[in-house]
Formats: C-alpha cells, sequence, structure tokens
C-alpha cells in the first residue's frame, strides 16, 4: 500500500468514526465471533503485556494461548499482570517459551495473530518470521534500528500483501479519533496545502536498569535497553517516533534529506545509561510541492529531550498555506480559514488498535500498517544517523546504507557497550 493509499484508508476510518462515537461503541466494533480470537504475544515485558491486555479489553472473544520472551521472570509477572482476565489470560506451561529461541516456539502454537512487542532490535527477526509462519500480527514501533533491519520489514510488508495477513502497528495515533478527524480535515483542505511541521517530545528522564554484575553483558544490556542503540534505536527512535509518524502522515511522504544535531548533557554515566544521546533536533526536508510552475519547499523541524527538569513539551503542529493543526493525544485544533475543535468524547487507541486488526482478521478486509510504520521509523533512524554523524544525509543514502547493529551470533555472553558517537566522528549507527 502506497504512503497515498495508506492515508486514505486512514481517512476512511475517519469518516466511520464519528466524532459522537464514545468508548461503549468502540467496544461493540469488535463484534463476537462465536470463536476465541487466539493471540500470542513474543516480548512480556510493559508494553508487551500492556498490549495484551489491550487486545483482551478489544473483544470478550480474545484469548491470550502463548508467551514468550527472553527471561522466565517477565512471563510470570504478565500473566500476574493478565490475571484479572481469568481464563482468556491462563497460558498453559507448555505454551511458555523462555530463550532468544522463544519466538520460534509462540509461533509455532495455532493463533488469530501474534503481538511482536520485544525491545525494537529484534523485531525484523521476528517479524519475518511471523510473516513466514503465516501469521497476522500487531507490530509495536518501531520496527526496526537500522536500515537493514527497515529493508527486512518493507520485503515483508510485500510478502503480508502475497498471503492476504493482517497488520496492525503500535503508532497508535493512526486509530486515535481525534487525530484521525483532524487528518481527515486536513486531507479535505481545511488548513490549505501543507508545507511545514514542527514536532516535539520533550520531557524528563526514563526508567533505568543498573547492571548486575552476576549476570552477562547481553542480559543486562537487554534489561536495560533503552540505552543500548542496538536494542531501542535511541529515544528519537524508539519514543519520537510517534512524532515523526504524525508529520509524514499529514504530508502523506517520507522525508527526502535531513540535518542534525544531539548529544548527551545529562546522560554522562555511561554505566547506567549507556551510550544513547537525551537530545536530539532535526531538520527534516520533504519533497517540494509544484504549484503554477514554482516549488514550494516543505520541511518539518522535529525536536527530542530526555532531560530532567527541562520543560516538557509533546505534540505536533502541521502549517499549511491556509491556516495550522496543532495536535497532541486526545485534543485536536484548526486554526485559520476553517477553524475546529475536537470536542470528543475520545477513545482509548491502545485498544483501538486491537479492534481494528481483530475486525480485519474476522471480517477479512485488507490491513496492511507494515510499510507506513516502516517508513516512519527510518525516518527516525535516518534522524539519528545524522546527529550521530554530523552528515546531512539522503533518504536513499540511509535506507540503502549497509549498517546492522544486531551483533552476530548474538547469545547470553560478553558484549562490549558501544561508545558514545561523537559528531565528525562517529560511525553511522
Amino acid at each position: 500500500m502506497s504512503f497515498a493509499a495508506s492515508f486514505a484508508a486512514s481517512s476512511a476510518l475517519a469518516g466511520a468514526l464519528a466524532p459522537s462515537a464514545n468508548a461503549a461503541s468502540a467496544r461493540r466494533r469488535a463484534a463476537r465471533v462465536g470463536r476465541e480470537i487466539r493471540i500470542g504475544v513474543i516480548g512480556c515485558g510493559g508494553r508487551g503485556s500492556g498490549a495484551a491486555g489491550n487486545a483482551l479489553e478489544a473483544s470478550p472473544d480474545a484469548r491470550i494461548v502463548a508467551l514468550g520472551d527472553l527471561f522466565p521472570d517477565k512471563i510470570d509477572r504478565a500473566l500476574a499482570g493478565l490475571a484479572s482476565f481469568g481464563e482468556r489470560s491462563a497460558v498453559p506451561a507448555a505454551q511458555r517459551f523462555v530463550g532468544l529461541d522463544a519466538y520460534q516456539g509462540v509461533l509455532a502454537v495455532p493463533m488469530e495473530y501474534v503481538i511482536l512487542a520485544t525491545p525494537p532490535g529484534f523485531r525484523p527477526t521476528h517479524f519475518a518470521a511471523a510473516v513466514a509462519a503465516g501469521r497476522n500480527a500487531f507490530i509495536e514501533k518501531p520496527v526496526a534500528v537500522d536500515p537493514t533491519g527497515i529493508r527486512t520489514m518493507l520485503a515483508a510488508a510485500n510478502e503480508v500483501d502475497a498471503k492476504g495477513l493482517k497488520v496492525a502497528a503500535g503508532t497508535q495515533r493512526r486509530h486515535e479519533w481525534s487525530y484521525l478527524e483532524a487528518m481527515q480535515r486536513i486531507r479535505d483542505g481545511a488548513i490549505g496545502r501543507v508545507v511545514a511541521a514542527r514536532v516535539f517530545w520533550n520531557m524528563g528522564s526514563l526508567w533505568h536498569r543498573a547492571p548486575d554484575a552476576a549476570t552477562t553483558d547481553v542480559e543486562n544490556q537487554v534489561r536495560n535497553w533503552l540505552y543500548h542503540t542496538w536494542l531501542s534505536g535511541d529515544h528519537i527512535v524508539e519514543q519520537h517516533v510517534h512524532n515523526i509518524d504524525v508529520a509524514n502522515w499529514a504530508f502523506g511522504a517520507h522525508p527526502v534529506r535531513c540535518i542534525a544535531v544531539g548529544g548527551r548533557q545529562q546522560r554522562t554515566d555511561t554505566v547506567n545509561f549507556g551510550h544513547v544521546y537525551d537530545h536530539f533536533a532535526v531538520d527534516f526536508e520533504y519533497a517540494p510541492l509544484s504549484e503554477a510552475g514554482a516549488e514550494i519547499p516543505r520541511s518539518a523541524l522535529s525536536m527530542a529531550r530526555q532531560q530532567d527538569g527541562t520543560a516538557g513539551r509533546v505534540e505536533e503542529i502541521i502549517h499549511g498555506t491556509e491556516g495550522m493543526a496543532r495536535l497532541s493525544s486526545g485534543s485536536a485544533r484548526l486554526t485559520g480559514k476553517s477553524p475546529w475543535t475536537f470536542k470528543g468524547p475520545n477513545n482509548n487507541p491502545y485498544v483501538q488498535e486491537h479492534i481494528d486488526l481483530q475486525k480485519a482478521i474476522t471480517d477479512s478486509t485488507a490491513l496492511n500498517e507494515t510499510r507506513t510504520v516502516a517508513e516512519s521509523t527510518m525516518s527516525a533512524i535516518m534522524g539519528r544517523m545524522a546527529a550521530y554523524t554530523g552528515a546531512e544525509l539522503t533518504w536513499d543514502e540511509a535506507l540503502n546504507d549497509p549498517l546492522n547493529l544486531m551483533p552476530p551470533g548474538l547469545e547470553l555472553g560478553p558484549l562490549p557497550q558501544a561508545p558514545v558517537a561523537i559528531p565528525g566522528q562517529a560511525k553511522p549507527a
């Protein structure tokens, strides 16, 4: 599905979700089908167990039938967290899988779809295996940490289409009513032609886990995965991808070039906070518009930081030739020639992702969000590569770069921590 087709599909969903819709009607959208919707989960940490709960909330027919994780304690914690769903989350011991190959065990269990929610560095391998096994999938964002992984995702997207599989992604703004209605209005010309965007995820620090001297380097890094680029992609990829995705959605395209800055000002402790940056700023250039024989440049300013004691800001501002849109979770406002404010009620987009996927499966309708989330993830990766190296990059240069951050022959053993990237000196990462 092209970006334009994806935009049209999202806009069609926006039309189906009238502003008067409410949370109860959202739950009714997942029709009873008289049989279980069997779901497997690969990656049972906070996001994986959270997504499993969202899937169970999406339909009373949903049931978790398999769990897989590198660590048994993660599975135990997920089962405890899902206990309120009773038998629908009671996974038999024979269908709980542990280790680096746990994903293979999960995919061998009969199911309607699999949730992929490990640290993102593993996503391309797991998704390619899921598609090869003929599994529908919910893929948490981001879907890769390097260009090699993105190329794997894009190749798998073609196979999804060929097999008629259904895939939803964890870019939940594309399932949130306030965003869907605002984007429909933008597409209908409410702010004129989209020419610029400013997108932000500025906040304080997140959790971290100190290394345990009694365990291996790989286990310590996986348990502290936010702070290692081979696992998270750095926070511009792991978190700020949401806002970059909204810019791409508004433009109906991915950027064609970028230049960036970034670094570490608070994260000077490499023992606990690895080698990732704590701030980024990227200037993304998009293909220009052609109008009356002239070209209108288009660009997006992206800003992300995780620094305690600093001003927080998580929103997207879309500039058009005749107005502006200001968007954040649960809030949308358009100014200019067609003023409008979203008045809700809004839905829970984390549940809606699974409602939409489950309905696509049970109704046999098309759904493949792989390409849009892969292109937004690649946009964020390109921004990180530009910041780490200090280079100005084109889309083609970044996408075709041979960079592969996954350690070869990965096993639970020694793994030196990557150095902090120094612009002007660093190799692409």
